[in-house]
């Protein structure tokens, strides 16, 4: 069996000619539809951006002035100070008067009742420990802005028709605040 080795395969000898060459099949194109998924991607984006743009942010506008290191003169009796202490308590007082304890609610009565009494020349000013509640301080701010309309109202019938709001928020003081609301 020299040079042969045509039975060592099982028995079968290989064909040769065109009954034993296999065609090379050819190969299908692979197609993939991409339009569903670019319907799918737009639906997503525009659900995404219809509804993000439904949420409003949250926010409050406060236009800060530059700090400017000029004393400026005050009449003590147009001074309307708000203190917030550590825990929750809000209080009021005008000029060197006692302060007194406040809700939201009666706080903004006050403060509407002083500046129409004052014919608008009250001051406000709003200190706040450093411990205090964030959400109080706030709170705070936006039961003096409530108070606007009745202060206006209240001012028309006075016969003045302009509205100056005066109004700042100053460091708490730890000596002179914390002792004038000490115990109350």
């Amino acid at each position: 069996m020299a040079g042969g080795g045509g039975d060592l395969g099982g028995g079968k000898s290989a064909r040769r000619g065109k009954k034993g060459k296999r065609k090379a099949k050819k190969r299908l194109g692979f197609r993939l539809d991409m339009t569903p998924l670019v319907d799918i991607t737009f639906l997503l984006l525009t659900f995404f951006m219809l509804t993000t743009s439904m949420i409003t942010p949250q926010t409050m506008e406060m236009n800060v002035p530059p700090e400017i290191d000029e004393p400026v003169e005050v009449k003590e009796s147009e001074l309307l100070t708000i203190r917030i202490r550590e825990d929750g308590i809000i209080f009021a007082n005008m000029a060197k008067d006692n302060p007194e304890k406040f809700t939201l609610k009666t706080l903004q009565k006050y403060v509407a009742d002083k500046n129409v009494a004052l014919q608008n020349r009250c001051i406000v000013v709003l200190k706040s420990s450093p411990n205090a509640s964030y959400g109080l301080v706030v709170s705070v701010l936006d039961a003096l802005n409530a108070a606007e309309p009745e202060i206006l109202q209240g001012l028309k019938a006075a016969g003045i028709n302009e509205r100056k709001r005066k109004f700042t928020v100053s460091p708490f003081d730890k000596v002179e605040d914390e002792e004038r609301i000490k115990g109350l």
